[in-house]
């Protein structure tokens, strides 16, 4: 299966230019599409509703949005209250179902300059031809390393409860009649899991080693937990990478952008890559091919 992330600076290119249409189709075609700054009436554009633009552009797709910045942009139209909502976050859509979702508010530090503003990570668990994983969509924080640490350890906490905690309902539903489960067994949380999206650090630092420890990636190794990164399973070039800056009057070339996604899917790992000099974000979009289709072996993912 074709997942890719990207970071779509909510529709504005590297050319300066807002089009949310470029972006969607920079995507279209994937499987399983993470995306990251994808926003909700902001006048910078044209008080789009972004989430509702991109699914009509996508139509193929079921999707979930999740805001981590909400606040109030309500407005009157002829007299009587329009009620809006500013919203600023992160997006999945899927072509299979996406059984469930939720979204989870990153820790964020208060600071006096510059402007900080909250991050989240939008968890889908998606049932794939080879069994269900939960899938993120997440962007770590912007401003400092000690920052994205907290949230990663926020996001290894939720991850190693998932199991057990279970999905949005667990149970026997002993009020037929009230048909909480719309007559559905009880939803998966597997163990299994893929991170997609602008992680905002590199490889080599504090925050990469937090989530996949601090030996290299060893193939044929049996991971009983934690992360993999899907780059580093088919080696490639330590040049590659999904951003480009000019910092101090020289360009730089940096990889923020990541899949990380749990040991036993390790070997599943196909391809990686970057659509370098795509121009419809800041970002490059980044895509990684991964076999979902052959079923996983009982044990370690299964509900808990």
């Amino acid at each position: 299966m074709k997942l890719v992330s990207y970071n779509i600076q909510y529709g504005f290119g590297g050319d300066g230019r807002y089009d949310l249409t470029r972006a969607a189709r920079v995507v279209e075609g994937a499987d399983i599409i993470a995306l990251q700054e994808v926003e909700r009436h902001w006048r910078r554009t044209n008080d789009d509703d972004q989430p509702a633009l991109l699914s009509a552009l996508l139509p193929d797709y079921h999707w979930v949005y999740g805001p981590a910045f909400d606040m109030d942009a309500s407005t009157h139209l002829n007299g009587r209250l329009v009620n809006r909502r500013r919203q600023f976050g992160t997006m999945i859509l899927s072509k299979l179902p996406i059984v469930w979702s939720r979204l989870h508010a990153l820790p964020m530090r208060r600071m006096t300059r510059p402007l900080n503003t909250r991050n989240a990570a939008l968890e889908a668990m998606i049932r794939t031809p080879a069994g269900p994983v939960r899938l993120f969509a997440l962007h770590l924080a912007h401003v400092g390393a000690q920052e994205r640490l907290e949230q990663i350890d926020y996001l290894m906490d939720a991850h190693a409860r998932a199991p057990r905690e279970g999905g949005p309902w667990s149970g026997i539903d002993d009020e037929p009649g009230r048909d909480w489960t719309h007559g559905e067994p009880e939803p998966d949380s597997p163990g299994r899991a893929i991170w997609l999206g602008d992680f905002n650090c590199e490889p080599g630092s504090a925050e990469y080693h937090r989530i996949v420890g601090s030996a290299p990636y060893h193939p044929g190794a049996a991971y009983a937990d934690g992360f993999v990164d899907a780059a580093a399973v088919v080696a490639l070039s330590p040049d590659f990478h999904t951003h480009e800056k000019v910092i101090a009057g020289a360009l730089k070339r940096r990889r923020l952008d990541h899949c990380f996604l749990t040991g036993d899917m390790a070997e599943r790992v196909r391809s990686i890559g970057a659509d370098i000099g795509e121009v419809a974000s800041d970002h490059f979009p980044l895509r990684v091919e991964i076999d979902l289709e052959t079923p996983f072996s009982t044990g370690r993912g299964a509900q808990a």
